[in-house]
């Protein structure tokens, strides 16, 4: 009797290529779907450095130990580093690493506003009209309260 030949088995190239090549394009639509839920996580952390911002200068404006007069708030366009022991370090933006945008003058009054990833559009909060959604930044107090 002859010996029967044992036919070995795997894979070819081609179907080696073929996997390899799924693999590379479900790796992409992966990293494509991540990069825009970082993008919107942080715009959510905009958003909420925003109202930390307010919450913390409202405290600050009705605690005596914040200090008097122009000390309540900033004048300027620089952003403080610290809002008294309210807010002992200001954030800064998540993807730059710079500070938001910041308005204010003696009057109890100011305006803080951060852009979002997406072009011209941004979160502003303002003790005289509260948080919007908004288009492009304002670059002016006046600007901003007047949203």
């Amino acid at each position: 009797m002859a010996k029967k030949k044992k036919k070995k088995r795997g894979f070819t190239l081609i179907e080696l290529l073929v996997v390899i090549a799924i693999i590379g394009i479900l790796a992409t639509i992966v990293l494509v779907s991540l990069n825009t839920a970082r993008a919107k996580a942080r715009n959510a952390r905009r958003s909420s450095d925003m109202h930390q911002i307010a919450l913390a200068m409202e405290m600050c404006y009705d605690a005596a130990t914040c200090g008097g007069g122009t000390s309540k708030y900033w004048t300027g366009a620089a952003m403080p580093t610290a809002i008294s022991t309210f807010m002992t370090v200001v954030p800064l933006d998540p993807s730059s690493g710079a500070s938001y945008n910041w308005f204010s003058n003696t009057d109890q009054v100011y305006c803080t506003w951060a852009t979002y990833e997406s072009p011209d559009t941004g979160v502003i909060v303002s003790n005289q009209n509260g948080t919007k959604k908004a288009g492009a930044a304002p670059l002016t107090l006046a600007a901003c309260s007047a949203l």
